[in-house]
């Protein structure tokens, strides 16, 4: 074996991941079947932004192959691949399964199969059981198979692999310790404990964000329903009590807290309970659309800037942003609709472009460079004069979801 490790999937996990064990020494084997990555990966270009992650590349060796069975070159095989769910609140294991098919003719004993992305419960020992199955291994003995979950936030992976407790599910008597071994050069903590609590704390975490974020939202939507302002509320909340704690709205979104609450829901006892933080959450951009209509009226021809495409503030990750869903349905209403985020992959028009003469602009991601005083004062020099501006987000500080530039102007003392 050539490598000490492989990474099949060069994903925002896979990628950092790779990087990371190649900045400490290993021997490190990059997987994906994505040609364009691959091409910029050998060109030493970061296919997406991540922090620190361009002057890692420029500086490590990184093997890189397109082919999935090349990964036995490697004593360990992590995968992080995509582990989407269908739209009927089913598990779609078709790329798990067919990673597997691909590496069972070249497995040999010694080999560790690692689950890094996000699965559903009993997954892991899926894993170890189709190995079994098909080449008759025993798992904790001759090769070893466990979930690693990765629990870091989208911008922040070199700070957090070595500092969040790394959880270990390990399948039969050894797999664990396999695991860890490889694991412990990134310096976090370790965890061991059972493959399906590993599955369950990694997709728990999603679903508690998930829930937490909905409540406020579901909060705006009360407020305006009822003539009150959501940011007050939630002063009065909050505000030095001990058992407040309620979070800002927004628009909530994001591959992992959208579709993560199905990997609980396809077996769940209480079914529709998370449906309903779905809905909640996947709700906002409608909700913003109607408060829009019931302010200015009908759409049509009306010039709506959208600012900001990502799902979250300062990086380039687009994957189910909400934001996508407000612009589709903006144009349903036949609204004239320009779109501007300067971190995103998607071409946008610029800031001036499309802030100019507009009679909405909505804060969709609260990206810095919409926040704060200049923000402001370039929406108010471009957009129309006292142009409804929709900021779920309160980036300006005037605690308002809606409100017209004059009123931001008041409220906002900072920007006058």
């Amino acid at each position: 074996m050539r490598y000490d490790v492989s990474i099949v999937g060069l994903g925002r996990i896979g990628l950092p991941l790779a990087l990371s064990f190649a900045d400490r020494g290993l021997r490190v084997l990059g997987i994906d079947n994505n040609p364009e990555r691959l091409s910029a990966l050998r060109e030493k270009r970061m296919p997406f932004d991540e922090p620190g992650a361009q002057e890692l590349l420029e500086r490590v060796d990184l093997g890189l192959s397109e082919r999935v069975g090349d990964a036995a070159d490697a004593q360990s095989i992590v995968l992080t691949l995509g582990t989407p769910a269908f739209s009927h609140i089913e598990i779609d294991m078709r790329d798990i399964r067919s990673a597997l098919d691909d590496l069972l003719p070249v497995l040999h004993e010694g080999h560790a199969l690692i689950l890094r992305s996000t699965v559903a419960p009993d997954t892991t020992e899926f894993v170890a059981g189709y190995l079994e199955k098909h080449r008759s291994f025993v798992v904790g003995e001759d090769v070893f198979v466990a979930h690693v979950p990765e629990r870091i936030a989208a911008g922040r992976f070199f700070e957090e692999a070595s500092t969040l407790p790394c959880i270990i599910g390990g399948v039969g008597e050894r797999s664990g310790e396999v695991a860890a071994k490889l694991f412990e050069v990134l310096g976090a903590p370790i965890v061991q404990t059972t493959p399906v609590q590993a599955e369950l704390a990694k997709i728990w975490t999603n679903i508690l964000r998930y829930a937490n974020f909905s409540l406020p939202n579901l909060l705006m939507m009360d407020c305006e329903q009822h003539g009150a302002n959501v940011f007050e509320v939630i002063d009065l909340i909050n505000r030095d009590y001990p058992r407040g704690g309620m979070a800002q709205p927004g628009l909530t979104a994001g591959t992992c807290l959208r579709k993560d609450f199905a990997f609980s829901e396809e077996r769940s006892p209480a079914p529709g309970m998370l449906l309903a933080v779905h809905r909640v959450n996947e709700t906002v951009p409608r909700f913003l659309v109607e408060g829009i209509k019931r302010r200015v009226g009908k759409l049509r021809g009306v010039k709506v800037a959208v600012l900001g495409l990502a799902f979250k503030a300062g990086t380039d990750d687009e994957r189910d942003s909400l934001a996508h869903k407000l612009v589709r349905l903006l144009e349903r209403e036949l609204a004239d609709v320009a779109i501007h985020d300067p971190h995103v992959q998607t071409p946008t028009q610029s800031f001036d472009e499309a802030v100019d003469a507009a009679d909405v602009v909505v804060i969709a991601t609260n990206h810095p460079e919409f926040c704060g005083p200049a923000a402001l004062r370039a929406i108010r020099s471009q957009a129309r004069e006292d142009a409804l501006v929709v900021d779920p987000w309160n980036c300006f500080g005037a605690a308002q979801v809606f409100a017209y530039t004059t009123e931001i102007q008041a409220l906002a003392a900072p920007a006058s």
